[in-house]
């Protein structure tokens, strides 16, 4: 019995060394952690049950039947963060640089399936060099295989990636299909075709990190909702992050016992707006005010900066946060803000997270840029997105809201639930000056006449009033008073049943 006690701490001291201790130097020479100090610091001390440690890859090309690394490329299992469960595989680059193989796909979908089972989140830690080329189309196949799990899994389980090394090729697609990407700047990329071959398709010369680093898809494409430091700051706010989000479709978000009293009045509020329409303010400021503890983890910071996306508590309970930025672009809704604000939206209504929206908002973006990228359709997806949505909706609208953009930051008529406007608020098919230019043009070369039709005009529209006679806007309500209502509004709907009319799916303008 004694030797095969020894036969097996020899067998899992292999296994945890991966690739061997000189490859786990060269990665901590890089900054990177191993797989398995990746795991460590993710999950609660010693939650973490390792499965298929011993699974070998059963190639024989190429003289890799002689290559054989217990675990193949990759650690699998389940652990808890802050006492909840989760699934995890983190691929390990000091075994064959983490490429996937066919008994490496097949380790990561057993956790993606029993995590869809149990009900509980997906997070994969990605470091690796791809498909393995010695296994042709095996490996191929192992990605498919994984892709159509992402599919089955999305809106079941929150399916989070955090990028910690390179992932080219076919393997960006599952974290594609993922709810949020994470990457780690400098350590990080993300691309479908490699610096070399951009430079013999198309002549650029480009590399890793300008094709595909973390700053890259963090502030120019999109593709990831957050870039940091190092893997310990990454990890750390990864756990963050699940303190948020419910387990599965059919939980509620989590709640703690809150702190922050939830009748606390602001009175700093009652100045944030300006006196000038036209000067911007921070709408952060006024998210940081409301929320509980003033803690806020915002979501893709850095692309769109004229949208802001993130999660909240209110009252101890999860809220997801919408709200125009009137420090960029004036709040303007374009493409990349569009969609942005609409893969948000359709996340929290996948996992029952009320909505908080705060409305600045003076209209879509013009121009033949915006025109010729297809606005129409991104904004649309915005609209879908919100109208879609039977989770708790509460609006409120602390400036401008015009044109069709008041229509699609969650309006009353595509459902809010609770919708409130501040005095400041301002709701017209456009602005006073552009409307009296259309509607009096007669008078367009008679400065004081126009200046007389802007008056009226402002007098009439230029406030919330004209939406609230209609039903429009449930209450005006005053800056300080917005937490208030927005915890009683919310704990009011927290019953709230509603459904869509009975359908495979949608069809979202993509």
């Amino acid at each position: 019995m004694n030797q095969i006690i020894t036969q097996l701490e020899e067998k899992r001291a292999a296994a945890r060394l991966g690739g061997g201790q000189k490859r786990i130097d060269t990665q901590h020479a890089k900054g990177k952690l191993s797989a398995r100090e990746r795991i460590e610091v993710l999950f609660d001390e010693g939650s973490f049950e390792e499965w298929d440690m011993f699974v070998e890859h059963r190639c024989e090309d190429f003289g890799m039947g002689e290559q054989r690394v217990p675990g193949d490329g990759v650690v699998t299992g389940y652990g808890t963060i802050n006492g909840r469960p989760m699934f995890v595989f983190s691929q390990d680059f000091t075994v064959f640089g983490g490429s996937l193989s066919e008994s490496h796909a097949k380790k990561i979908l057993k956790v993606m399936e029993k995590a869809v089972q149990v009900g509980a989140p997906i997070i994969g830690l990605n470091d690796s060099g791809g498909a393995r080329i010695q296994e042709g189309v095996a490996s191929l196949a192992g990605y498919a295989d994984v892709f159509l799990q992402n599919v089955l899994a999305s809106g079941v389980i929150p399916q989070i990636s955090l990028v910690m090394g390179p992932c080219a090729g076919g393997a960006v697609y599952s974290p594609a299909m993922t709810d949020f990407i994470f990457m780690v700047k400098d350590t990080s990329y993300m691309f479908v075709t490699g610096p070399d071959v951009v430079k013999t398709v198309t002549h650029e010369t480009v590399t890793q990190e300008q094709l595909g680093g973390a700053i890259t898809h963090a502030a120019k494409s999109g593709v990831a909702d957050g870039a940091f430091e190092n893997d310990v700051e990454a990890l750390l706010q990864l756990r963050r992050l699940m303190d948020f989000l419910p387990l599965n479709n059919k939980e509620k978000p989590p709640v703690i016992t809150p702190v922050d009293p939830a009748d606390r009045d602001d009175m700093s509020l009652d100045t944030l707006i300006p006196d000038n329409p036209n000067k911007p303010y921070d709408m952060k400021e006024l998210i940081l005010k409301v929320v509980d503890d003033a803690d806020f983890f915002e979501i893709g910071e850095h692309f769109a900066k004229n949208m802001i996306c993130g999660f909240a508590r209110m009252e101890g309970q999860t809220v997801g946060v919408v709200a125009n930025q009137p420090m960029v672009l004036a709040g303007c809704l374009d493409i990349d803000s569009s969609r942005k604000a609409a893969r948000f939206v359709r996340f929290c209504d996948c996992f029952n997270i009320p909505i908080v929206t705060f409305v600045d908002v003076p209209g879509f973006l013009p121009g033949t840029d915006q025109e010729y990228n297809a606005i129409i359709k991104h904004g649309a997806k915005l609209l879908f997105a919100f109208a879609e949505a039977t989770v708790p909706k509460v609006t409120v609208i602390t400036r401008k809201a015009y044109g069709g953009a008041y229509d699609v930051m969650s309006s009353k008529h595509i459902r809010g639930d609770v919708n409130f406007a501040w005095p400041t608020a301002e709701i017209a098919v456009m602005g006073a000056k552009g409307a009296v230019e259309i509607i009096f043009r007669q008078d367009i070369g008679d400065p004081k006449k126009i200046a007389e039709r802007t008056k009226e005009y402002e007098a009439r529209f230029a406030n919330p009033f004209r939406a609230a006679n209609l039903g429009f806007i449930d209450d005006v309500i005053m800056p300080h008073g917005t937490r208030r209502r927005l915890c009683r509004s919310l704990a009011m709907l927290k019953s709230k049943e509603a459904k869509n009319p009975w359908k495979k799916h949608d069809n979202i303008p993509l």
